[in-house]
């Protein structure tokens, strides 16, 4: 994909600038930055000033592309829907490279259904219809869409501060979205349905391959942990950004944060009950994404061990770093170490093949100053009892554990599933709720600005992309560290980090995204989380060294 900046010509038309610029770009055009602030194509007058055109290749066309399929899909499925038959249409959770949805009323999700939607909106791709904006008053959009029953959306625009919302529309479809949009259906063809289960997913194309829908893959484990997190959900009334702002206001939020605790304690028991359950169960391996809460929830996973008559001993993968000068670089000549060849994997399964032989190992520290393994007299030899916790985003990947038995070891996954929505067509998206829990954790505990971790961010992305999701469905067990409650505690912390981020700063749009969807959320103190609560790690004054 190509970009380029241009000096545009006074009272040309931005979308008439699109449409001459659309040759000299790989992927299709969805959106554009005028002097640095994204935009929508539109036909506004551009005079005298510098644009840069975003593709769907780009991160954020990319999400702007998915926005848009799904008001397309919703669109199609309300011509379909002549006889009233659908109560409401909603997206559950992130799935296979797309959108799980679920229909709500006196209806059966069938293939013929699915065909059906697929081909009118495949009609109103070739038809490129236009994508409507109209900014209206908050109070005339509740009145909108208490008229189509989407009590979510009159519930969420309460707590908006902003006098004004955007409202888009295809054709006589309107709808509220989290972000921008494209401007017209032309470009919005690559896409496919599938059902699944009590739904069906929208598969929607990634930014690498834009021109290309993913294959569709079943992640059954995956799926399991979402449902269960969105029973919670129901279970605890916080299904969306709305009503956990309600809790708020009612003054059970601290009832909320020790109910939801509750739960993740009892999924721990779970997963200890099923180790116990399985004899010669000697290493248990957990990998999971970035801030996910490993280090916390491996503690917690190893008191409820003890409490089961287990002596836990932890075992960090990172002290097996090779020595720095052998580590592998990435294609830009840095080294990566999240590459599962940084690892001495010959080293790690020799001592864990002799410690599972009773044998006595002196276990290395890696010196991180020095690039060096360095060996300090900490000796370990296992006894009946005895069972080791590693973490390690390869702990998944049977290539770091090769030599050992499969009956010896016991995988777990752990990643924050969020259960939120902003409202029924609106995710909180898992990867947001990780960035902001990281950039609270790496100001507390690094002094590093949110500037640094976002600018990452996309670094870390694509190293999980590669050595964490592809091993997901591999695990005995998984985990999910969001809390439903979490947004709102964090939101007084990130907040700050955020808006000292300047419009100078590549990261500057990203941080903007980041406020305008913290700005839903009503803050809430701190005070009431446990100490052994998963959000210690983040937020400080927990019981654990982290």
């Amino acid at each position: 994909m190509r970009k380029m900046r241009t000096e545009m010509r006074i009272n040309m038309k931005l979308s008439q600038m699109a449409a001459e610029a659309a040759a000299n770009y790989e992927y299709d055009i969805i959106m554009a930055k005028v002097n640095g602030k994204l935009t929508e194509i539109s036909d506004r007058e551009i005079q005298d000033e510098k644009v840069e055109f975003i593709t769907v290749g780009d991160s954020i066309g990319n999400e702007t592309y998915k926005r848009s399929v799904l008001l397309l899909m919703l669109n199609a499925i309300h011509k379909i829907d002549k006889e009233k038959k659908i109560k409401k249409v909603t997206v559950e959770f992130s799935l296979s490279k797309g959108l799980y949805c679920e229909i709500k009323g006196d209806f059966t999700i069938t293939e013929e259904f699915l065909a059906e939607v697929k081909r009118v909106m495949l009609e109103d791709v070739k038809a490129n219809i236009p994508i409507k904006k109209a900014g209206m008053k908050t109070s005339e959009a509740i009145k909108l869409f208490e008229e189509h029953g989407m009590s979510d959306k009159t519930r969420l625009f309460k707590y908006r501060i902003s006098s004004y919302v955007n409202v888009y529309s295809i054709e006589d479809y309107s709808d509220y979205f989290y972000g921008y949009m494209a401007s017209h259906t032309g470009i919005l063809g690559v896409f496919d349905l599938f059902k699944y289960d009590k739904g069906f997913v929208l598969q929607l194309p990634r930014k690498e391959s834009p021109k290309t829908v993913p294959e569709f893959a079943p992640q059954a484990k995956l799926f399991n942990v979402l449902e269960e997190t969105s029973e919670w959900a129901d279970m605890l009334g916080v299904d969306t950004v709305a009503s956990l702002n309600e809790h708020i206001i009612s003054g059970d939020i601290n009832s909320l944060i020790l109910v939801q605790e509750a739960l993740q304690e009892q999924k721990i028991v779970d997963i200890v009950n099923k180790i116990k359950k399985r004899d010669g169960i000697k290493f248990i391996m957990i990998a999971g994404p970035s801030s996910s809460g490993k280090t916390t929830f491996s503690h917690r996973l190893s008191i409820q061990l003890r409490a089961s008559g287990f002596k836990p001993h932890a075992i960090g993968v990172d002290n097996y770093f090779v020595e720095r000068e052998q580590t592998p670089v990435d294609e830009n000549g840095n080294y990566n170490f999240e590459d599962i060849h940084a690892i001495d994997i010959k080293l790690f399964n020799d001592h864990m093949t002799s410690l599972l032989k009773g044998e006595r190992v002196e276990l290395p520290e890696f010196n991180f100053v020095t690039g060096r393994k360095e060996y300090n007299g900490d000796y370990l030899q296992l006894g009946d009892e005895d069972i080791l916790v590693i973490e390690g985003i390869h702990c998944l990947n049977d290539e770091l554990s090769y030599s050992l038995p499969v009956e010896s070891k016991f995988k777990i996954y752990i990643s924050a599933l969020t259960q939120l929505n902003v409202d029924e067509h609106n995710r909180v998206a898992t990867t947001d709720g990780r960035l902001i829990r990281r950039m609270a954790r790496d100001y507390r505990t690094r002094g590093a600005s949110a500037k640094k971790t976002l600018s990452m961010w996309e670094s870390v992305r694509k190293g999980e992309e590669k050595n964490i999701f592809p091993y997901q469905e591999e695990a005995d067990a998984m985990f999910n560290s969001a809390m439903a409650y979490e947004l709102c505690i964090l939101k007084p912390i990130v907040e700050p980090l955020l808006f000292s981020i300047t419009e100078d700063d590549p990261e500057y749009q990203e941080a903007k995204r980041l406020l305008k969807f913290l700005a839903y959320f009503l803050p809430c103190p701190a005070d009431n989380v446990p100490i052994n609560s998963i959000m210690r790690e983040f937020i400080g004054g927990g019981c654990f060294r982290v």
